[in-house]
């Protein structure tokens, strides 16, 4: 296989055209598209992912290095699907009940799937019974939950006790963050994990997937 560090190079800096015209590269080559995806574009992200936790990168880097996976990612779907290729687990990511925010979520959603995860994108202001839909009918195996306020944050005990309730609840990970959010509140509700950044969102769920 060709060397094709200019689409790695294309993710890290964030620059979408370059990235889509690397991907294009490689199709025409004759590359495995799921090979693309492993030994490139999770690499760059998880790349991006380190430069943000050790400060060389900040919110507007992640965004545009996401935005940049994104694009290239769109190229290789219909690909990735014709060959069958296996996500490493789908995530149904959503702000709870009553919260409208969704920088913070969409920015999680994108490196997930930066980071080889299949995205179920149930958007802002999303009930209980819409993560627990996402589980029975579509089969996600993680549940990611947001929220930016106080006021909120009960909406995401109400879910974990709706998986409960539906006998589902061992059968999935529920990890969440938020700007309120803390490791103690995930631990009194009953969830998997808890982060406080998008690069460790992808770290937690890769380590919850994986055990």
């Amino acid at each position: 296989m060709q060397d094709y560090k200019e689409l790695h190079e294309a993710i890290v800096k964030g620059n979408a055209k370059a990235a889509k015209a690397a991907v294009e590269k490689a199709i025409g080559d004759k590359v495995d598209p799921q090979a693309i995806v492993t030994q490139y574009m999770i690499p760059a992200m998880d790349e991006v992912g380190r430069k943000f936790e050790s400060n060389e990168f900040f919110v507007p880097e992640l965004l545009i290095a996401a935005r940049a996976m994104k694009g290239a990612l769109e190229i290789l779907k219909p690909l990735l699907a014709a060959k069958g290729s296996k996500p490493v687990a789908k995530v149904a990511i959503g702000t709870v009940k009553g919260d409208l925010h969704d920088i913070g979520k969409n920015l999680v959603a994108s490196m997930l799937e930066g980071g080889g995860f299949e995205i179920i994108d149930l958007g802002v202001d999303v009930s209980p019974e819409k993560f627990l839909a996402a589980v029975k009918e579509k089969g996600a195996n993680v549940v990611a939950l947001s929220a930016l306020l106080t006021t909120t944050m009960p909406s995401m005990k109400s879910i974990v006790e709706e998986l409960k309730k539906a006998g589902v609840r061992e059968k999935v990970k529920v990890v969440i963050g938020g700007a309120p959010v803390t490791q103690k509140y995930a631990e009194e509700i009953g969830a998997d994990g808890y982060s406080d950044n998008a690069s460790g969102a992808v770290t937690l769920t890769r380590k919850l997937v994986a055990a």
